[in-house]
């Protein structure tokens, strides 16, 4: 998912908190227009003016103004990548990606009107399309990196060796990670897409931290 709004996110001091609301100010409001007008009528300056703050405050936060619909969260990938690399070593990879991922998605149930017309906006625009795509093969691969990081570090302590050992080679440093992280990732989409047809049922946590646990069994056909 590329739409991890900061303003929930905890941790930093009261300049880093009001810099990711900014941000997420910017973004909401760059979506709700787009949404509303079509992403090539909307400009910097309706986009600022809605967020409540000057041009040369946007061109703080993003590059372009296409830059403000597909909200590439550099500070959540960055957050999730030191999640896996601190966690507890007696969890799982999975495991780790479960609580990582988690708790970027704490806010998702108040966020999802925006997430939906977030999917509108890039559906409508071919080019941010492909530009939300790359970025979230980019953020995918930047996860399974940290991934490999920690299995080697596992390795190391464990003096292991071998074609997934201590030297890093071998498929469980390449395609494990990059299979882990894709998994993990469609396993958020499907973890919302359920929710989203579903919310009188159960609360979003709980069909995400269901939908984990069965990855981790395997995925175990359901009985009749």
């Amino acid at each position: 998912m590329q739409l991890m709004l900061e303003k929930g996110a905890a941790g930093g001091g009261l300049r880093e908190q009001k810099k990711r609301a900014t941000r997420a100010a910017l973004a909401e409001a760059a979506v709700h227009l787009a949404a509303e007008h079509g992403a090539e009528k909307v400009t910097v300056e309706a986009i600022s003016a809605a967020a409540g703050v000057s041009v040369r405050t946007f061109f703080n936060y993003f590059d372009s103004r296409d830059d403000a619909f597909v909200v590439i969260d550099e500070d959540a990938g960055a957050r999730m990548r030191r999640a896996v690399l601190d966690a507890p070593a007696e969890l799982s990879p999975l495991e780790v990606l479960r609580e990582a991922m988690a708790a970027e998605l704490a806010e998702v149930e108040q966020q999802h009107e925006l997430w939906r017309l977030h999917a509108e906006v890039l559906h409508a625009s071919p080019h941010l399309l492909a530009r939300g795509l790359g970025a979230h093969m980019a953020a995918e691969a930047d996860l399974a990196a940290a991934i490999a990081e920690r299995l080697r570090g596992a390795d190391r302590a464990g003096g292991a060796d071998g074609p997934g050992g201590a030297d890093g080679a071998g498929p469980r440093a390449g395609l494990y990670p990059r299979l882990l992280a894709a998994v993990a990732g469609a396993a958020v989409r499907t973890s919302v897409d359920h929710w989203s047809a579903h919310q009188e049922e159960a609360d979003f946590l709980d069909v995400f931290r269901e939908v984990f646990t069965l990855l981790a069994a395997g995925l175990p056909a359901p009985s009749a």
